[in-house]
């Protein structure tokens, strides 16, 4: 690695910084919607709308953002989508009613799909695929950072400050991300920081799928591809869970053992550092099995299956009265998504050329949100119907059951629709 140069990694920096960032701006109202529920009487499913607003929006936003990067470049693609989201972040300071923060919130989701897509598709055009699922663990492991710092960041700025400031300071961030992404950013051709031992390591791949251009490729013909659908697949089941532990973990260790947020702040932090380690390891886990000989299909799903395995742990919880038991287990699920999500988004770039990437990240992306609509909807009408009966928790022990199974569905069904993820000519 230090003979051949590593400015490749300085890159991966920026898009790790950019998906703390990201990321620290959405999980605000999470982890102030306790409190910001006694300020304006939201009930269960008025929060659930709000997050539902932010799902819907970024579904739209992501096979918007998919296309949209594809067809003028990663540079620009992801400096419109860090402007959008961190305008519509400071925009919640503003919200004086709920249809104000579901407002803020919409914006919010458009702005924040455009991570994704631009992030992955930046590793494609900087890694071989031996090494892309170890960065992208590296830069998925900012969702994490953000978890970690961001409960008692949170807490200080809001019992210091208010809410109000809260969501200034952390949309404010992504400006300053801008200055350096613009210096230090650019394709692997035009980047004259780059040495020529990196960048034919860089460039290592068959000349196919190294040198293709970027045309237009119409989104029918993506459709049409059961390679694309078993990416789909693998976000749908997924995704959907890694938002409820974001916008509902805080509120169920505050609820289940009458917490406040300060006090659960090292309990949600717990969380968040034990997946940071599983972005990184389980991106690095297949890279593993590639290098002792292993054909990059098979390396990808059994990482994808083990980590199926360690999320099932996860269902108990409802068998549990002491909270740092439950906070193992679901530090366990959450790590595993984590590497769950740097394998899954590294089999779009297996499976498609880099002129595409984009588009596919962002037509999966899309599929989880949708997901990540339903789910919530679920959730909030599961939780009001318990919390009425005064049995709260039944209502998170049904949905710890079904977090604990979908990724054993999602692995089947990536099995059956990609077998051997074969690589798509377009």
């Amino acid at each position: 690695m230090q003979a051949i140069g590593k400015y490749r990694w300085v890159v991966v920096t920026l898009l790790f910084i950019a998906t703390t960032i990201n990321y620290l701006d959405r999980q605000v109202i999470g982890l102030l919607k306790d409190n910001l529920s006694k300020d304006f009487n939201w009930s269960e499913q008025d929060y659930s709308n709000i997050v539902m607003a932010f799902s819907a929006a970024y579904a739209i936003g992501l096979l918007g953002f998919g296309r949209f990067v594809d067809r003028i470049g990663t540079k620009l693609g992801y400096t419109i989508a860090v402007i959008i989201w961190s305008i519509a972040a400071m925009a919640h300071a503003l919200a004086k009613t709920t249809f104000g923060f579901g407002l803020a919130r919409t914006a919010l989701g458009l702005g924040e799909a455009g991570n994704f897509p631009a992030a992955i598709k930046a590793v494609a055009e900087w890694f071989p695929k031996k090494s892309r699922a170890f960065a992208t663990g590296i830069f998925n492991s900012g969702t994490n950072i953000a978890s970690i710092v961001g409960p008692p960041s949170i807490a200080i700025i809001y019992t210091s400050y208010g809410w109000q400031p809260a969501f200034l300071w952390t949309g404010g961030l992504g400006f300053a991300w801008l200055i350096f992404w613009w210096i230090y950013y650019d394709i692997p051709a035009k980047q004259k920081r780059l040495k020529k031992p990196e960048y034919d390591y860089i460039h290592s791949d068959a000349p196919d799928e190294a040198t293709a251009k970027s045309t237009k490729i119409s989104l029918w013909k993506i459709l049409s591809l059961r390679q694309t659908w078993a990416f789909v697949c693998g976000k749908f089941f997924t995704d959907p869970i890694w938002w409820f532990y974001l916008f509902w973990i805080p509120s169920y260790f505050n609820t289940t053992y009458s917490l406040d947020l300060r006090k659960s702040a090292v309990h949600v932090s717990t969380v968040y550092i034990v997946a940071s380690f599983g972005s990184v390891l389980g991106g690095y886990l297949s890279t593993w099995f590639i290098k002792k000989g292993w054909p990059i299909y098979k390396a990808r799903k059994t990482a994808l299956f083990v980590f199926a395995l360690c999320v099932m742990p996860v269902v108990l919880v409802r068998f549990t009265n002491h909270i740092w038991v439950a906070v193992a287990l679901i530090s366990l699920a959450a790590s595993a998504h984590q590497a769950w999500s740097a394998t899954i988004f590294t089999t779009a770039s297996d499976m498609f050329p880099k002129k595409a990437v984009s588009s596919i990240v962002g037509i999966g992306g899309m599929a989880g949100s949708i997901g990540g609509i339903l789910f919530p909807l679920m959730v909030g009408i599961l939780l009001d119907h318990f919390k009425a009966l005064g049995i709260l928790s039944t209502g998170y022990n049904i949905i710890f059951i079904i977090c604990g199974s979908s990724y054993l569905m999602a692995c089947l069904m990536i099995h059956l629709l990609a077998p051997r993820m074969t690589t798509v000519q377009l």
